[in-house]
């Protein structure tokens, strides 16, 4: 009997099953303006029912959680669910059920995933770590009823052929996990092959600092991390915003907001 490879959604388990402590309180996931911005694109109401996919601890759901009337988070990692029951327990959170499931391989036996169940369905800072990332946005799309609404915040990359390059390399030593970061005319194309129209499309940067891509890393990628920005010419430093402040290496990220609605019905 031979061993089977791993699959990058097994390094995402690990990779988080090790870090869930972290993204309990993560500055990045709990950003409250980015969760406003993603309620006031949704517009939800009452008797919406919204399925949060890749949840992690929870942090989009909880937002939602006192505009709708029933929310399903999944995560293909235990540990994470884990820490997302606590703080909904700690914040007194009824509506929000979470269930352990990939959103490449959902479990069809299970009417919670029958086709056009979910108002809204939501995606936050996860779908880089898609190994099928079309095949997922085709799943979310399913689960959406006729003219119902997806909403994706993700890492993404400018239309830039280095800064692509180099930010995607740099994290995926930051996490082993990554598969790839998409431009802004990707994520259109892709969203478009699903059956979707995109409603909004909206880019923001965050200059955050070194540490969020070293902070637990091991020292082997740490040290690539160092040696590529190292590297950098002055105009390949000045793209990334590659600056020194109190002491403290800082550098662009990019996000995008997207609000696609499901075409037919």
């Amino acid at each position: 009997m031979t061993d089977r490879s791993p699959t990058i959604e097994d390094r995402a388990r690990a990779v988080f099953t090790a870090r869930a402590h972290c993204y309990v309180a993560s500055s990045s996931h709990t950003d409250p303006q980015v969760l406003g911005w993603l309620v006031e694109l949704a517009q939800p109401r009452p008797s919406w029912r919204m399925l949060d996919v890749a949840t992690g601890a929870g942090h989009t759901a909880f937002a939602f959680a006192p505009y709708v009337d029933e929310i399903i988070g999944i995560d293909l990692t235990p540990r994470m669910l884990a820490e997302a029951e606590k703080l909904a327990e700690q914040q007194g959170v009824t509506n929000v059920r979470f269930v352990v499931a990939d959103i490449h391989e959902l479990p069809f036996d299970d009417e919670t995933f029958d086709d056009e169940q979910f108002d809204l369905v939501t995606c936050r800072r996860a779908a880089h770590h898609f190994s099928g990332i079309q095949e997922a946005l085709t799943e979310m799309v399913r689960m959406l009823k006729p003219q119902g609404l997806l909403l994706i915040d993700d890492r993404c990359v400018p239309e830039d052929d280095f800064v692509d390059s180099v930010m995607n390399r740099l994290d995926w030593l930051h996490d082993e996990s990554h598969v790839r970061e998409y431009r802004p005319s990707q994520w259109q194309a892709m969203l478009e092959a699903a059956g979707c129209r995109v409603v909004t499309l909206a880019t923001y940067i965050r200059h955050r600092p070194l540490t969020s891509l070293t902070e637990c890393v091991s020292p082997q990628n740490v040290a690539q991390i160092h040696g590529i920005l190292d590297s950098l010419s002055p105009v390949q430093r000045q793209k990334l915003a590659l600056e020194e402040k109190e002491g403290a290496l800082y550098s662009n990220h990019w996000y995008l907001l997207i609000a696609a609605q499901k075409i037919g019905g």
